[in-house]
């Protein structure tokens, strides 16, 4: 005697149920995937959104102590900034100042402090001057201001 009709359906059962095991695996690890790469990318958006500072000098006079010019730097963020050369760019009118050139009074700005950003003066000529500061995250600031 042959298979009947029903030993038909139960090899296509089977069948079915093994192709959807398998379908849904491959569902399984696809949306695990996806979860994971969604926190990541959250834990890196919070990452920049605790991340914030400015430069608070009155652009009309910006302190000049020991050659060099004085910037004050506040913290706007939630998150510590460091501020080593490794971290901070500094440019003055698009031009890159070198890391020998600038330094800051302290290493780390917590939440709601300022530091000091000391520039050498002989870098930095009269007129109007764009300083930009490009931080952690490559967050960023501009501050435009005169030297007379």
């Amino acid at each position: 005697m042959g298979f009947s009709v029903t030993g038909s359906h139960v090899i296509f059962f089977i069948a079915s149920v093994i192709a959807a095991g398998a379908v849904s695996g491959v569902f399984l690890a696809v949306t695990f995937n996806l979860n994971t790469s969604v926190s990541e990318r959250g834990n890196r958006v919070q990452e920049v959104l605790d991340t914030d500072f400015t430069v608070i000098n009155d652009p009309e006079n910006i302190p000049l102590s020991g050659g060099n010019y004085l910037f004050y730097i506040k913290n706007l963020g939630r998150n510590d900034l460091i501020t080593t050369e490794d971290i901070f760019t500094v440019f003055i009118d698009g031009e890159l100042v070198i890391p020998t050139n600038y330094n800051f009074s302290v290493e780390e700005i917590k939440p709601g402090e300022i530091s000091t950003l000391y520039i050498d003066s002989l870098i930095i000529v009269s007129g109007s001057q764009t300083l930009r500061l490009v931080g952690p995250q490559s967050i960023s600031d501009e501050f435009i201001f005169i030297i007379p």
